[in-house]
């Protein structure tokens, strides 16, 4: 009688399984009926198009920063989201972090056969994309784009606008536990200006269980995802976006880029004055060229003297410099020190790593032609190579008396004369061999702060120096060091974290771009023996 009960359930080629199909067939899932109302729906189409405000319980639409919906009770069906959270859940996630985020994402949804994902596809793309497309009055594709993501404790995804070709429409549909802002992790929307940069968080949405977002996607919809801050929660969410017919895009703004200066005349005695005796050794010196010349990076420990380095960090913490943030948030959020707020010995310290001396010393460390006197390559193909430039300005041709700041002050002039030719392009600025440059600046990185890869990042031959102050037992964990990649990459070709009273010199090139990953909440946690949370770095960049 048992076998008998069972028969009806076996494996039948002529009736298939029906069984199976009967359960496929009962997981089915409805979005909002109260949105589907003729008269809703209009409402919403009409404040869509004008860009003005609705509120009603089922839905709201606003314009500011940039149109956006959200609908709180998305699917009806309750006991659905519970199959579909249980779903979410069992899939594989891989971890996703580069400059701009870090977080866990699913394989893509498309083609997944589970029966919940498969139901919610279905409304996602075919009943809610129809009715989007009469609410927006855009003709939305059935292309599906659809996945997972799972953000946890310091979690995070910065500033970005979402653009690429034929994304028209953006949505998230969250299923998460009971969240409040204080949780982070919320959906925060930028106000930009007249050139489409974002500015500030002008509006955030705190993320609830069956509430759906979306938003029109444009050269102005600059959102970010901000940092979970509690630990255990996870927001879970199924996002991705309608596509349709491709606008057009206002070209990229570029913006202007930061002074570059030559050397200041300060001669030999400012390096007796701030850097510890080891570095000044000419046997030394050769050394470390020669190991930079094989790994175009450098990390030079306990660089200044003890007592200058402890003055340094004493002054950092006073509260009379004034600090302005750099943005816009989609390239760079930090505080730079504004010089003129300055105490004598940072000010001092800025002078120190813009003097002629540095440049000198600074050639002799890398074999880059960053002063007359450092040898040229055609002088290395003489036989002259390796040969580091005593930076007391000694040399086997030995210069006049005070050819050295004579010297400064061509250079000076001759930028003079190029910045005041009407004639004269950047790019003849930039290029003058004859000159070299460079362009520096005091940062201070607390828990927010990051810098982006982005599409108008200039690259060229360049070297970097970071000196950083104030981190003692700083961990890679809290974010904060600078990664060199690959352009068009992901995978880190160096990482230099900071460390007290070091300096960090590295060559790139023009296929090399880099970053200073995001300052995250866990930094919070490093032993505080400053006043101010975070550090410091003096970052310089250096022209031949």
């Amino acid at each position: 009688m048992s076998g008998a009960r069972r028969e009806p359930w076996a494996r039948d080629p002529a009736q298939g399984e029906p069984g199976k199909k009967r359960g496929k067939r009962a997981v089915r899932g409805e979005f909002s009926a109260a949105i589907r109302e003729p008269a809703l729906k209009e409402k919403a189409g009409a404040a869509w198009a004008r860009r003005e405000p609705l509120n009603h319980e089922a839905m709201a639409v606003d314009p500011a920063p940039f149109c956006h919906g959200v609908i709180p009770d998305f699917i009806q069906c309750p006991g659905f989201l519970d199959g579909l959270q249980r779903e979410l859940l069992s899939l594989d996630f891989h971890e996703k972090c580069n400059d701009l985020y870090k977080f866990k994402q699913s394989d893509d949804l498309k083609k997944r056969k589970e029966p919940h994902i498969l139901a919610l596809r279905k409304v996602l793309f075919e009943e809610f994309r129809e009715w989007l497309s009469a609410v927006t009055q855009v003709e939305l594709e059935p292309t599906i784009d659809l996945s997972c993501a799972k953000y946890e404790y310091t979690d995070a995804l910065l500033c970005h606008d979402d653009e690429l070709e034929g994304r028209r429409i953006a949505f998230i549909l969250y299923l998460v536990p009971p969240w409040e802002k204080s949780d982070g992790g919320t959906l925060d929307l930028y106000s930009t200006d007249g050139h489409f940069q974002p500015q500030q968080v002008v509006k955030s949405l705190v993320p609830s269980w069956n509430s759906l977002v979306f938003f029109e996607v444009s050269p102005v919809s600059f959102h970010q995802v901000s940092e979970v801050l509690t630990e255990g929660k996870c927001r879970l969410s199924v996002s991705g976006w309608f596509h349709g017919p491709s606008v057009a895009r206002p070209p990229r703004y570029i913006e202007s880029l930061l002074p570059r200066n030559p050397h200041l005349p300060y001669d030999h005695e400012i390096l007796y004055e701030w850097i510890n005796p080891v570095y000044l050794d000419m046997d030394s010196q050769a050394q470390i060229q020669e190991e930079f010349e094989e790994r175009s990076e450098l990390l030079l420990k306990n660089f200044l003297k003890g007592e200058k380095f402890q003055l340094v960090c004493e002054a950092l913490q006073k509260d009379d410099i004034k600090w302005s943030c750099r943005g816009p948030p989609n390239k760079r959020c930090y505080e730079k020190a504004e010089e003129g707020s300055l105490p004598d010995v940072l000010r001092k310290c800025l002078e120190f790593f813009h003097s002629e001396a540095l440049f000198l010393l600074l050639s002799n460390f890398t074999g880059l032609k960053l002063h007359f006197l450092a040898s040229s390559d055609d002088e290395d193909e003489e036989g002259e190579e390796g040969r580091a430039t005593d930076c007391t300005g000694h040399s086997s041709s030995k210069p006049k008396q005070g050819e050295s700041s004579q010297k400064a002050n061509s250079d000076a002039d001759q930028v003079d004369q190029l910045e005041n030719d009407p004639q004269t392009k950047e790019s003849d600025i930039k290029n003058s061999s004859s000159v070299p440059m460079c362009m520096g600046e005091l940062r201070h990185w607390t828990n927010g702060h990051y810098t982006l890869v982005h599409d108008t990042q200039t690259t060229e031959f360049a070297l970097d120096l970071l000196f950083f102050c104030g981190c003692e037992d700083w961990d890679a964990a809290y974010g904060g060091f600078t990664s060199y990649i690959a352009k068009g990459e992901d995978e880190e070709l160096l990482t230099v974290n900071p460390e007290n009273n070091c300096l960090a010199l590295v060559y790139r090139d023009k296929e090399t771009l880099k970053f200073v990953k995001y300052v995250n909440h866990r930094s919070l946690e490093c032993p505080k023996k400053q006043s101010r949370a975070g550090f410091w770095d003096f970052s310089f960049v250096y022209y031949e």
